[in-house]
C-alpha cells in the first residue's frame, strides 16, 4: 500500500508523524511519500519536498511564492496520477491542499483532508470546495462534524491530538518550581505568537498588569515568548508600563507557564484551547488591524458567537472575551481580578475544562489512521 501526504508547517508535520506511526501499527508495509517535515521523515515518510515550503504568511509576501507553489502542485499531480497512491491525505494547508485534492480526486484518487478549515466560522461557502476535494474530512472538534453533516459532506470527528498529549492532572506547584516562582498567586500572560498580535495587544496587556500589580502585591507575572524578537518587543512594552521587573519571561515553554498559573490573560488563538485543556481559567482578548476589522465586521464574515475556541465547546461560555476597542486595560484588569479573588469560580471552571479535555482526548492519531485506511480500502 502507498499513501501520499502533504503537510504544511510544524503543526501539520507533527500531525502527519502521529498519523504515520498509527498507520504503521495497522500495516507495517505501507510506503509513505509527499511534502513532509522532519517529524514525518523520522516516522518513515519519503520527502519529495520539505513541509516548510508551504509556510508562507502575510498579505504581500505570499504573492511572490505563487509561481513556485503552483509548480510544486503540478509536479505532485503529475507524479501521483502517473502512479496513483491508494489514498492521498492533505494535512491542513487548505489553500494548497484543497486544490491538489480536487485534481487527484477528479481522476479517481481517494482523498482525505485532515484538519477542517474554519469554514464553520467564516466564508462558509468554502464547504462546496471541500465537498468536491475530499472523500472525507477528519475533524479535530465535534461541532465541525455536525457542520459537515448539515451540508452532506462526509466527515469524522477524531479528537484533538493536543488533548491526547495534555496531562489529566497538571502539576501547578512543580511548574512553579521549574520556573523559580514562589508566589501565592500567578498570572500567565500570553500576548500572541505573531509580531502583529504583540504589537497591538502587548501594550494593553502591559498596562493591564500594571493595574493588577498595584492591587495585588503578592501576584507574580510570567509570560512565554515564542521568539527572541517577540521577547524584545514585549520586554520594551513592559518597561514602558513600568512593570518589567515583576515579570518572568521565558523562551517558549508555554505549557509550563500556563500550568504554573492561577489565571491566564491571553490573545485568543490556539493558546486558548491549550489553556482550557490544562484546566486554567482565562480572560481572552484580540485586536485586528483597524482596516481588517472594518472589513470583517462590515461584510459580516464571522458566523460564530464567540472568538475564543473554548466558548464554542462548552455549554455555557467560561471565558470572558474582549474584542477590538473593548480590549482595554480597565476592562481586562477587572475581569482578571474577578477570577483571582474567586477561588470557587476558578475551581468550577477547572472542573468544566476537565470534562472538555476528556471529550477531546479520543486518541486522534489512531482514529485518524483507521479513517484513512477505511477510505483507502473502500473501493
Amino acid at each position: 500500500m502507498r499513501i501520499a501526504l502533504v503537510a504544511g508547517e510544524t503543526s501539520g508535520d507533527l500531525l502527519g508523524a502521529g498519523l504515520i506511526r498509527a498507520l504503521q501499527k495497522l500495516n507495517p508495509d505501507i510506503e509513505f511519500e509527499g511534502v513532509a517535515g522532519p517529524e514525518m521523515q523520522a516516522a518513515g515518510c519519503r520527502a519529495l519536498e520539505q513541509a516548510d515550503a508551504l509556510a508562507v504568511m502575510g498579505l504581500i509576501e505570499p504573492l511572490k511564492h505563487i509561481p513556485r507553489l503552483l509548480r510544486l502542485r503540478r509536479s505532485l499531480v503529475r507524479r501521483w496520477l502517473a502512479r496513483p497512491p491508494d489514498v492521498f491525505v492533505g494535512i491542513d494547508a487548505p489553500d494548497f491542499n484543497l486544490g491538489l485534492e480536487s485534481r487527484l480526486r477528479s481522476q479517481g484518487v481517494k482523498t482525505v483532508h485532515y484538519v477542517s478549515p474554519s469554514v464553520w466560522a467564516w466564508r462558509q461557502g468554502r464547504v462546496k470546495k471541500i465537498a468536491k476535494a475530499a472523500d472525507t474530512v477528519l475533524c479535530l472538534l465535534p461541532f465541525e462534524k455536525s457542520f459537515y453533516d448539515k451540508h452532506d459532506v462526509s466527515a469524522e470527528f477524531v479528537g484533538h491530538p493536543m488533548a491526547d498529549k495534555t496531562p489529566a492532572d497538571p502539576d501547578t506547584m512543580q511548574a512553579r518550581k521549574i520556573l523559580g516562582i514562589d508566589a501565592r498567586l500567578v498570572l500567565a500572560v500570553l500576548p500572541g505568537s505573531r509580531h502583529g498580535e504583540v504589537a497591538r495587544l502587548g501594550p494593553v496587556f502591559a498596562q493591564t498588569c500594571s493595574r493588577l500589580a498595584e492591587n495585588n502585591p503578592q501576584l507574580a507575572f510570567v509570560a512565554p515568548m515564542a521568539t527572541p524578537r517577540l521577547h524584545e518587543l514585549f520586554s520594551a512594552q513592559l518597561a514602558a508600563a513600568g512593570i518589567l521587573d515583576r515579570f518572568v519571561l521565558t523562551h517558549g515553554n508555554a505549557e509550563i507557564v500556563i500550568t504554573a498559573a492561577d489565571v491566564v490573560l491571553l490573545a485568543s488563538g490556539t493558546a486558548s484551547l491549550q489553556t482550557a485543556l490544562l484546566k486554567k481559567p482565562m480572560v481572552g482578548a484580540y485586536k485586528l488591524a483597524a482596516l481588517t476589522y472594518a472589513i470583517v465586521m462590515g461584510l459580516k464574515l464571522i458566523k460564530v458567537p464567540y472568538f475564543t475556541l473554548p466558548n464554542l465547546l462548552t455549554e455555557e461560555p467560561l471565558v470572558a472575551e474582549f474584542l477590538q476597542d473593548a480590549a482595554h486595560p480597565e476592562a481586562l484588569a477587572a475581569a482578571v481580578q474577578e477570577l483571582l479573588t474567586d477561588a470557587d469560580r476558578r475551581a468550577q471552571i477547572a472542573r468544566e475544562f476537565g470534562a472538555l479535555r476528556n471529550m477531546l482526548a479520543q486518541g486522534a492519531d489512531e482514529r485518524a489512521a483507521h479513517a484513512v485506511m477505511s477510505v483507502a480500502q473502500n473501493s
